[in-house]
């Protein structure tokens, strides 16, 4: 058995809990000075605090008496892509919006040409560079979604190198299929043959090929509607998929509404979200997974994070990362924009980006707190408290990392 003693935590801040907090709970976190975490075969044995004796056959881990957090979860990625879209940078900085972009034959299609394209061995290469990085400013756990193949083949290929990089790369990952992220440009005048490709072929492929545990959509003005939305998601349940739904990015055309009536695990983005979506998510028991970095890039409003925690709607936050609207995979900056453009505590923001991002992929009972029976993923900071990653911007105040207690 491999034992290891984290110790001289000069604060250890933690949420608590299996299952996504929300209201005045999503601020309420342990905070412990003087605190040491004791980990066995990967998963915490014990978090206490005060003096403590290292057993002789303990790794000892000194956290220099920084600050101590669980890994952070990012909840919301496009990881696996062909391709980047830097050439869209210009076209954005002379007004050009994401749609104008999108309808022009760029954005979304330009990438799944370039992941169509992309051999599996070339995607995963891509994506373990990515995935590296992303472990580096503090990611232990991360949600990965399909959606650039848009056909059979393509889509099953992201899904697979998807499922091969959590095989074998430290950082945890979660597969979502979003065959339904666009109506690709060979069904553009027959788009009701397309979604009946992704509800009756996608979808009982990656049923029976394992490879995907949940099902999601993009519902928003020239991509699917509210209703082509609630089919396959209705579809993507029948074979064992749990919904998400990109929602009210853009344009509020009903997204938010469907995720509460659909029980959805997670609604995303939710910037332009109106205030019966806010109501219908907090009756189903969604948990609103915002996406701050898109906002910054596109230049857009913030969603209303303040709305949703006072209304009892559990709050993630994630990175969004893509070649499109949000080449970020840094959840630090997540973190910083959390505080200074939703106006989130500190504390509602580690929630957020650990417990509340856990529940929003199904692990909050095996990571996002530091907690014993959890998985000994801890991140070490550059920092004597929590307070100083939400105010420090620009630095990977990420010293070291540790994830199912072996450093990283």
């Amino acid at each position: 058995m491999k034992k290891v003693l984290v110790r001289n935590i000069g604060m250890l801040a933690t949420p608590k809990g299996s299952a996504a907090k929300r209201g005045a709970e999503q601020g309420q976190i342990e905070m412990l000075r003087g605190a040491w975490v004791r980990i066995e075969d990967g998963v915490i044995a014990a978090v206490g605090a005060g003096e403590i004796t290292a057993a002789a056959d303990e790794e000892i881990i000194d956290a220099g008496g920084n600050l101590v957090t669980p890994g952070l979860v990012d909840a919301h990625t496009h990881l696996i892509f062909g391709g980047w879209r830097q050439n869209e940078l210009g076209l954005k900085l002379h007004g050009a919006s994401y749609l104008d972009i999108q309808n022009a034959g760029g954005g979304i299609q330009s990438t799944t040409n370039a992941t169509r394209a992309a051999t599996e061995e070339e995607l995963a290469a891509k994506a373990e560079k990515a995935l590296d990085e992303m472990l580096r400013f503090g990611t232990t756990t991360c949600e990965a979604k399909s959606g650039y193949g848009l056909a059979t083949e393509h889509e099953l290929k992201e899904l697979r190198v998807i499922r091969d990089l959590g095989a074998r790369h430290p950082i945890d990952l979660v597969a979502t299929f979003m065959g339904a992220h666009l109506v690709p440009a060979e069904y553009k005048h027959d788009r009701e043959a397309y979604v009946r490709l992704v509800c009756e072929e996608m979808l009982p492929l990656v049923k029976e090929q394992g490879i995907a545990q949940f099902c999601d959509v993009f519902c928003e003005a020239d991509t699917f509607t509210a209703e082509e939305s609630r089919r396959i998601l209705e579809a993507g349940l029948k074979y064992g998929l749990r919904p998400k739904i990109h929602a009210d990015e853009i344009e509020a055309i009903g997204g938010s509404q469907l995720a509460g009536e659909l029980g959805a695990i997670s609604a995303e983005h939710l910037i332009v979200c109106p205030p019966e979506g806010i109501a219908s998510m907090a009756k189903g028991g969604v948990i609103a997974c915002l996406l701050p970095a898109t906002s910054f890039n596109l230049g857009a409003v913030f969603a209303p994070a303040r709305d949703m925690v006072n209304a009892g709607v559990p709050v993630a936050m994630a990175t969004d990362f893509n070649p499109g609207s949000c080449p970020c995979l840094n959840m630090q900056f997540v973190i910083n924009l959390g505080c200074l453009k939703y106006r989130l505590t500190p504390e509602e923001v580690l929630t957020a980006v650990t417990l509340n991002g856990a529940a929003a992929i199904g692990l909050a009972g095996k990571v996002g707190t530091a907690e014993p029976g959890k998985l000994g993923d801890l991140v070490i900071w550059d920092a004597p408290d929590l307070d100083y990653i939400c105010y420090r911007v620009g630095s990977n105040l990420a010293k070291t990392i540790i994830k199912k207690g072996v450093v990283v």
